[in-house]
């Protein structure tokens, strides 16, 4: 089945909507629960406003969102423009089937061939187990490992920190 990536826009809000309120696909995400259509239109809104680097993308199948994925400014400091930080959700019956893959190849090359960043970032939880083998795939590696950081359904969980280097950090060519 043909799975085409694109980027996300206000249409796509009741899609984020769907995917980020899942019962199986919420307890893997650092997103705070009861999330709503109004909330994804204004952050949608938000993301494409001039000036702003977020990329977020969707990827469907068959002209349904099946999954998203984004890059965001690692923060504010101009000496962390070099880094971004991933995210990333799926619906559960789009899982193992090249969803994820599809965006994270999207993400990888956006960062990689058109704006040069050197540092890819993202935090998972130590027990989401498909994710982890999903960002090992595309060459991050865990840097670190936070006990009890963030409060998931009651519990405090514990997450990796994991990055990915530029694998070949663009250069001058030679005249």
């Amino acid at each position: 089945m043909t799975i085409t990536v694109r980027r996300a826009s206000v249409h796509d809000a009741a899609a984020y909507t769907r995917i980020m309120g899942d019962p199986a696909v919420f307890p893997g995400l650092m997103q705070l629960p009861y999330t709503s259509e109004e909330i994804w239109r204004t952050r949608l809104t938000e993301a494409g406003a001039p000036g702003k680097t977020d990329l977020l993308l969707v990827a469907e199948r068959t002209g349904t969102v099946v999954g998203t994925a984004g890059l965001h400014p690692a923060g504010n400091s101009l000496r962390r423009r070099h880094a971004l930080m991933l995210g990333i959700s799926v619906l559960p019956e789009a899982q193992g089937q090249g969803v994820g893959s599809a965006l994270m190849a999207a993400l990888c090359d956006y960062a990689d061939n058109w704006v040069g960043v050197l540092r890819l970032e993202l935090d998972v939880y130590t027990d989401n187990t498909r994710a982890l083998a999903l960002y090992r795939k595309f060459g991050f590696t865990i840097e670190g490992t936070h006990h009890g950081y963030a409060l998931r359904d009651g519990q405090y969980v514990s997450s990796h920190s994991m990055a990915r280097f530029h694998p070949k950090p663009p250069r001058i060519a030679e005249p």
